[in-house]
């Protein structure tokens, strides 16, 4: 299961105490180590710039112990004295020269609030700004996972800054963090989803985040929970690479890949509906047969409706468009047509020819009489929940079937219908409800609904509803 990151807090990527870069809430007070005095930070710097490398190395560590325990400390010892001798550990041959050096930076990264909102971000910038950024990059792309997730998570707490967020964006660490994705260990991919989302609203990122992240992202989004800030990060992520032009079968190359998406839609919080939805719609667009299919095969057809009604504004926009690019091409119906399908309908609700056809010239002449009473001179949305009761066969019993000709989508108001999926009669037998939505609408326009009841109650998940 995914893990939910903050890219506010300072990331754990070693489950071993003594390696957890994060600040310690109750230090012993041996431990506080809040420098006393400037000489103290003098004395920390020198032995990081003159002492031998063992020197260097216990320098860093005391570094980052003060840098975990005190806010004020991280203030006192992110000064260039400190700072540039850390920095210039970093490509150092010694694995414990640059595991240090990476800890003491990290913690010393760590959002403070001393004096202001903006000072949070003065030691992630004075960081960056002294060169650590150029050594970060070349580690990312080492073959060690431990230290992969290590420079990882440092990078995570650098972007955080909005003025970092071009430097690496433009550094070259997008590509590798995305390769993170494939072959990380599970919080260095966490962080690397989190460190490609925090850089997601700079331009050069639509450019350098390689398509080859979509299996890994759809993956990740998988095993996580739908509605989690986690799922808000990939899907953002899945949204910018949807947009690539001719690249997108990589998309159905993951096995569940669509569903994943669908499941988003339905599941997700509002944010990471907006983005799912944003793939489907750009996936329909891009291919629009091939994607047709693949997406209608996992029902997404009432996550969509109800998107439509309750999403973020662009989700709704967004779904009224997937729901018309998922529609047939619209074609005119002869009256002989819409005969017909009336009487289809009304044979089920009362089998046998002499019921079935005074049942439909009773629904041609409620529509007709609801239709003048509530809207004249315009058309309406008829939505007609029917439920068959266990007797209906077929490879997907629950249904939703759209018939009709094209609509203007962005003013159909679907509440009303959905709030009769639930029929309130009871036994098994056939139910009929009827339901209008007073819009302004191209033609006439039928939702027909048919799912399986016990008791009249519907008793599908109504995710497995499809539209034919």
């Amino acid at each position: 299961m995914c893990q939910n990151p903050n890219p506010s807090s300072s990331p754990t990527p070693n489950s071993n105490p003594s390696a957890n870069p994060s600040p310690n809430p109750n230090p012993n007070p041996s431990e506080r180590g809040e420098p006393k005095k400037p000489a103290e930070v003098h004395d920390v710097a020198r032995r990081l710039s003159a002492g031998d490398a063992a020197a260097r190395v216990e320098a860093a560590r005391e570094v980052r112990r003060l840098a975990r325990a005190s806010s004020r400390a991280r203030s006192a010892f992110a000064v260039a004295a400190v700072v540039e001798p850390l920095v210039a550990m970093l490509p150092s041959p010694d694995p414990a020269a640059r595991e240090a050096a990476l800890l003491a930076l990290l913690n010393l990264a760590v959002e403070q609030f001393l004096y202001s909102q903006a000072s949070k971000y003065l030691n992630k910038d004075t960081i960056v700004r002294i060169g650590a950024l150029p050594h970060l990059v070349n580690l990312l792309g080492s073959e060690n996972n431990s230290l992969r997730e290590l420079v990882t998570a440092a990078v995570l707490t650098l972007s955080a800054s909005p003025s970092n967020k071009p430097a690496i964006a433009t550094s070259g660490a997008i590509p590798l963090l995305a390769n993170i994705l494939r072959s990380g260990t599970i919080q260095g991919k966490v962080d690397a989803v989190t460190t490609l989302y925090n850089l997601s609203d700079c331009e050069d990122i639509s450019v350098t985040l390689p398509i080859e992240a979509v299996k890994p992202l759809l993956t990740l989004l998988k095993d996580c929970k739908k509605y989690s800030k986690f799922a808000e990060k990939a899907t953002a992520l899945l949204e910018i690479l949807s947009k690539s032009e001719g690249e997108t079968e990589l998309f159905t190359e993951f096995d569940e890949g669509i569903l994943t998406l669908v499941e988003t839609v339905e599941d997700g919080s509002l944010l990471s509906a907006e983005y799912a939805v944003g793939v489907l719609l750009s996936l329909c667009r891009n291919c629009g047969e091939k994607y047709r299919e693949l997406i209608l095969n996992e029902g997404p057809i009432p996550g969509l409706l109800l998107l439509s009604i309750e999403g973020t504004e662009k989700a709704r926009e967004r779904a009224h468009d997937l729901l018309d690019l998922l529609r047939d091409p619209p074609r005119k119906r002869t009256s002989e047509e819409l005969r017909n399908i009336v009487c289809h309908i009304a044979s089920r609700v009362d089998p046998g020819p002499t019921k079935a056809a005074a049942t439909s010239k009773r629904l041609l002449q409620d529509m007709i009489k609801r239709n003048m009473e509530l809207t004249p001179g315009y058309p309406v949305v008829v939505g007609m929940v029917v439920g068959l009761g266990p007797h209906l066969h077929g490879p997907r019993p629950p249904l939703l079937r759209h018939i009709g000709s094209g609509y203007r989508s962005d003013s159909v108001n679907l509440t009303h219908f959905l709030h009769h999926i639930m029929p309130e009669t009871s036994g098994s037998s056939p139910t009929l409800l009827l339901s209008l939505s007073s819009h302004h609408l191209v033609s006439t326009t039928f939702l027909v609904a048919v799912a399986p009841t016990v008791n009249g109650r519907c008793c599908c998940p109504y995710r497995q509803w499809s539209l034919l």
